[in-house]
């Protein structure tokens, strides 16, 4: 099979790229994201967050979904990124024109915004879309503390599903309760025909993001694609009268026990002959 046959397949953009009203999460923080990809915004009177870019045709409903909750994309001062997919990264480039934010990223991350692809250290290489090259990006490293103002985001390596994919933690609060909130990056081991995760250190990195993400304080749980956190199920049942529907202490662990399961399960097929 044509690899642009299996990327047809396996990334469905229109599906992805479906409206989502944006909504508050929990204090300051904001999906603004589409029905099927995360975009999150962390706002202050200083300056605001975005975490993630989605695909280019979501520029124009990110930046919108900003407009619509009261704030201002130009007031969007630092830009981070999940994994340098395009999913994920293909509208950072226009949002950081948009908005002249500053853009920052672990070192794998930087390279490949800079470059517009990522390498064959990459398990999807070759089968992703290219992203228009981001112009300037400062280089993070793990356990980094980003602040815009009175924010302060804080980068967790979780290399795996790419080389550089990091997570992100944050504190948001209402009045005087305040909680922590992750947005985790893909655990999926998904590749190309060729890629090997067992000739790979990915799967020790795999093995080091696990063991981060459990260890991290985590009260909400975000993920690249919502459906991994649950996130509109948890909206409806908070529109339904459950007010802390998105509280979930234990999010963060399951999302990683799934992703222990999923990688086990595709070693098992590296072994086979």
């Amino acid at each position: 099979m044509l690899a642009s046959s299996l990327a047809a397949q396996q990334f469905p953009r229109a599906e992805w790229n479906e409206p989502q009203k944006p909504f508050k999460v929990f204090g300051t923080t904001y999906w603004v994201g589409t029905h099927g990809l995360g975009a999150v915004l962390i706002t202050s009177d200083a300056g605001h967050v975005l975490v993630d870019g989605a695909l280019p045709e979501s520029v124009p409903q990110i930046a919108a979904s900003i407009r619509t909750l009261g704030f201002k994309v130009e007031d969007v001062k630092l830009i981070v990124n999940s994994h340098v997919h395009f999913d994920h990264a293909g509208g950072i480039s226009e949002l950081q024109r948009l908005s002249g934010a500053r853009v920052a990223a672990s070192p794998a991350t930087a390279r490949a915004l800079m470059d517009g692809a990522s390498g064959p250290d990459d398990p999807q290489f070759g089968l992703v879309d290219p992203i228009a090259r981001v112009a300037s990006v400062a280089i993070l490293a793990d356990g980094d503390t980003l602040r815009v103002g009175p924010l302060a985001v804080t980068a967790h390596l979780t290399p795996g599903h790419t080389p550089g994919g990091t997570s992100w933690s944050w504190r948001s609060c209402e009045g005087a309760r305040c909680v922590n909130l992750v947005y985790a990056d893909s655990l999926n081991p998904i590749s190309n025909n060729t890629f090997k995760y067992t000739t790979s250190p990915l799967l020790a990195g795999f093995a080091k993001s696990y063991a981060t993400l459990e260890g991290l304080p985590c009260d909400i749980l975000l993920t690249p694609h919502p459906g991994f956190a649950e996130v509109f199920e948890r909206l409806a049942a908070r529109d339904a009268g459950k007010a802390d529907a998105f509280i979930d202490p234990g999010a963060c662990k399951r999302y990683v026990a799934a992703g222990r399961k999923n990688l086990t399960a595709r070693v098992a097929t590296e072994a086979k002959p």
